[in-house]
């Protein structure tokens, strides 16, 4: 099933989001975690490739061929587009078609350190969208920040990227992780100002150590509310109680989306099945 039907037919429409491991034994803790979601089916599940192309993309294509064979579930395979040419796009997206897969996460990447690395076949994440388009009947899904791409200096462009991957064919949207819900409720605001209608899911990403927060203030810019940053500062010295307190806040955060009405709600459970569990449950009212 095409995941932007989903949005027509619910409010929210709930997904989670699950990376290839690296190394092979930890695959069964996705295993555990699909296992687990068997009575609380999301809509979707969103399955990351590699930033820039990497060697994980036959493993992103593995487990989301499982979840939709197996389980039942609606797969969301992410595909980055920076470092691969479109004859590569082109063969990448037959074999995605192959396994019965019919909804794709287009995004850009990040740039290559070494510019050879770079084909550039595809500048921006809406020629991905519209190439895809072009050639194929995916249900397209595309990213959105809340506090604005790191690439982007004003919301006022923010909204204009929005509205060119909206124009390239995009589906609907996925939003980067934020921690403060006003962010998100702007971002909506000024989208359907902007019109853009397109539905948007809200991005939750619990947080389950100091060092997890640091790398996403670094890679993604992500600010933190005062309240988030006292959490943090009283539960530094112990992992299990940080773990325990950002997964309330998370919970909190959803029970908040959920009653401002938003279109749909995805969880980053970073291959963790407590947190998958945990949410859905608020998600499914169980």
């Amino acid at each position: 099933m095409k995941i932007e039907n989903y949005y027509s037919q619910k409010k929210p429409v709930v997904s989670l989001e699950f990376f290839p491991p690296k190394k092979e034994a930890a695959i069964e803790t996705i295993y555990q975690a699909l296992e687990e979601m068997k009575e609380v089916q999301p809509d979707f599940i969103s399955i990351t490739y590699g930033a820039a192309g990497s060697k994980t993309d036959n493993k992103t294509l593995e487990l989301a061929s499982m979840i939709k064979n197996k389980y039942g579930i609606e797969p969301l395979h992410h595909l980055s587009c920076v470092a691969n040419t479109k004859e590569e796009i082109s063969q990448l997206l037959a074999q995605i078609k192959g396994e019965g897969v019919e909804n794709i996460l287009a995004l850009r990447g990040d740039i290559p350190l070494d510019p050879k690395n770079c084909p550039n076949d595809f500048v921006y994440a809406k020629d991905l969208i519209t190439s895809i388009k072009e050639t194929n009947d995916f249900s397209v899904g595309a990213a959105c920040y809340p506090e604005g791409h790191i690439d982007e200096l004003t919301s006022r462009e923010n909204i204009d990227h929005l509205k060119a991957k909206v124009d390239a064919g995009a589906d609907f949207f996925v939003s980067q992780l934020f921690f403060d819900n006003d962010t998100f409720y702007r971002l909506v605001e000024d989208a359907r100002n902007g019109q853009v209608f397109a539905p948007i899911s809200a991005g939750i990403m619990p947080i389950l150590s100091r060092g997890q927060v640091e790398k996403m203030i670094f890679m993604c810019g992500t600010s933190l509310p005062s309240e988030l940053i006292k959490i943090i500062h009283k539960y530094e010295h112990s992992i299990e109680d940080l773990r325990k307190a950002g997964l309330e806040y998370a919970l909190k955060q959803i029970d908040d989306l959920m009653n401002h009405g938003v279109d749909g709600i995805h969880v980053y459970a970073m291959n963790r099945p407590v947190v998958a569990k945990e949410a859905m449950s608020l998600l499914r009212g169980s």
